[in-house]
């Protein structure tokens, strides 16, 4: 390498898996999507239109990655997968909480105009 030449590096690649669960269903979450770069970006993009929360932990997204679609994640991962389900259902608790002080806000506001 000339001392001119600057050494390069290259951005890692985006990675995102989606999961499901029903839990009068399956008996764990599942793996229902899973991709890199532009697969990615779409994976989130689809979380964001609908109002998915998103977790980030670039480990379990790589052991994720691993599995193979429309599979139950292995006994192994459940602890970590727990914390995943957890965040979840905090954020949705948050956003249903915002949610509804603002469907009141606007009851209220209906309402003083009579």
């Amino acid at each position: 390498m000339d001392e001119r030449t600057a050494p390069t590096s290259v951005a890692p690649q985006k990675k995102a898996v989606a999961l499901k669960y029903e839990a009068e269903r399956d008996l764990a979450p599942k793996v229902i999507a899973k991709g890199r770069g532009h697969v990615a970006e779409h994976i989130l993009e689809t979380a964001q239109k609908n109002a998915v929360p998103v977790y980030q932990d670039k480990t379990l997204v790589n052991m994720l990655m691993a599995l193979e679609i429309d599979r139950e994640i292995p006994p192994e991962l459940y602890k970590a997968i727990a914390e995943v389900m957890a965040y979840v259902y905090k954020m949705d608790k948050s956003h249903g909480q915002i949610a509804a002080a603002r469907q009141l806000a606007a009851q209220r506001r209906r309402n003083s105009l009579f």
